[in-house]
């Protein structure tokens, strides 16, 4: 076989693009549009009536709000399930739910007074009692830390405790949205996909996934409202912070830079 004629092949070879979930804080918006959605367990447990999705969505643990700013999850596993049990029967159409896991930025350190390590292992063990009691559910484990190694040596923590994260069809990527340099972020995921991992970047920024896009399956993020408060663009909100025009506009558009970005590799 030729040099040319080997092209075309690895021209296919490319990975796909990577699905995104809109990050959305208004629930009801579940059942105004289809395309994927990414809805905090925060917005929708307190609901006595939930609406019925039009499309796929996926459940953020709301794990982030809850350490930092108890220290602690409040929300046992037991409740969590029932919670997820709930919405995969009267919202329908939920593609997989996050694990409670034990994020690892300094805040969070700090509220529960405890090291990386212990966050690791309460991640865990977080997992294992989850998949216990729910081993039908699509519960998806998390891996945590904050430096390069962290992350790997929770894989091994992981492993160690009979979980191999390489066989999971999707394994969260926490601690890694608020970080000021986006380049440690994907050396991180680029590490973790090179172990196997079929990865999911919590809150990954736009310019970060035009970096790790073959490196991961899937992100999540709703960076359009926070930027939306400055934005009054359709006349009928005072800012686009609240608007699933605009979020349905910024999703579009990050779709297209990651387009660019493939169609450049």
């Amino acid at each position: 076989m030729s040099v040319p004629d080997q092209l075309p092949s690895a021209r296919q070879a490319r990975p796909e693009l990577p699905t995104f979930w809109l990050g959305v804080h208004r629930p009801h918006w579940l059942g105004r549009t289809d395309v994927p959605l990414f809805v905090s367990n925060r917005t929708l447990a307190g609901l006595k009536t939930l609406p019925r999705a039009l499309g796929p969505w996926a459940l953020d643990s709301g794990g982030f709000t809850e350490i930092t700013r108890y220290g602690a999850w409040r929300t046992s596993p037991r409740q969590y399930v029932a919670l997820i049990r709930r919405y995969r029967d009267e919202v329908g159409r939920m593609a997989w739910a996050s694990q409670q896991d034990f994020m690892c930025e300094e805040q969070a350190l700090r509220m529960t007074g405890l090291t990386i390590d212990e966050h690791q292992d309460l991640t865990v063990a977080n997992f294992l009692t989850l998949r216990e009691m729910a081993p039908d559910l699509p519960i998806v484990p998390v891996v945590q830390g904050w430096l390069r190694p962290h992350y790997l040596r929770c894989v091994e923590k992981f492993l160690a405790a009979g979980v191999d994260l390489a066989k999971e069809p999707l394994v969260g990527v926490g601690s890694i949205c608020r970080r000021p340099n986006t380049y440690v972020a994907s050396w991180i995921l680029e590490d973790l996909h090179a172990a196997g991992l079929r990865l999911h970047a919590f809150g990954y920024k736009k310019n970060g996934l035009a970096m790790s896009w073959p490196h991961v399956a899937s992100a999540d993020s709703m960076a359009w409202s926070k930027g939306g408060r400055y934005e009054h663009t359709c006349g009928t909100h005072k800012s686009e912070a609240n608007c699933l025009d605009h979020a349905l506009w910024w999703r579009q558009d990050l779709l297209d830079h990651l387009a660019d970005a493939r169609g450049r590799a």
